[in-house]
């Protein structure tokens, strides 16, 4: 996990701390092959508003952290297939670095399943979690793919 995104969580309010905690966890759970809710109950318990490093990571939607978290689990392969449909020709979902993997998986289970969050606020809301980790291209990367599918899913 990179220093910069250990470093960022204090910003942003209740929600945006949730997707960047939820991102971190599905990360976790993808490196230890764990299951969400083990995750979720771990983050609960030791990490949302935690003091970790010196560092006061800010109090989450502890309720918004675990549908993310667990509705990924639950829909990854409806997930998946649409990921799968909006990368270029060349690009398969499993060549995409596992913190960019678990930010497209994380905003795609919001497009479908969370009406109730504005298509603007989780495209700029992930592409503002992939700028607490990368430095590179992969904040456009991740507008780009979330845009494509905002269009298609939420028509």
């Amino acid at each position: 996990m990179s220093k910069k995104a250990e470093t960022s969580p204090s910003t942003g309010g209740a929600r945006s701390a949730s997707r960047l905690a939820a991102v971190q966890a599905l990360y976790q759970m993808e490196m230890n092959d764990e299951h969400a809710q083990i995750t979720v109950d771990e983050f609960i318990s030791h990490r949302l508003g935690a003091v970790i490093e010196g560092e006061h990571y800010a109090d989450a939607d502890e309720a918004f952290f675990s549908d993310l978290v667990k509705g990924v689990e639950k829909r990854t392969a409806e997930i998946d297939d649409h990921l799968a449909g909006s990368l270029a020709e060349n690009w398969t979902l499993a060549r995409i670095e596992s913190v960019a993997r678990g930010i497209l998986r994380a905003g795609t289970y919001e497009l479908i399943a969370r009406p109730d969050v504005p298509t603007s606020v989780i495209i700029n809301e992930y592409v503002d979690v992939a700028k607490a980790f990368f430095d590179d291209s992969k904040p456009g990367f991740i507008n780009g793919v979330l845009d494509r599918l905002a269009k298609i899913i939420r028509k």
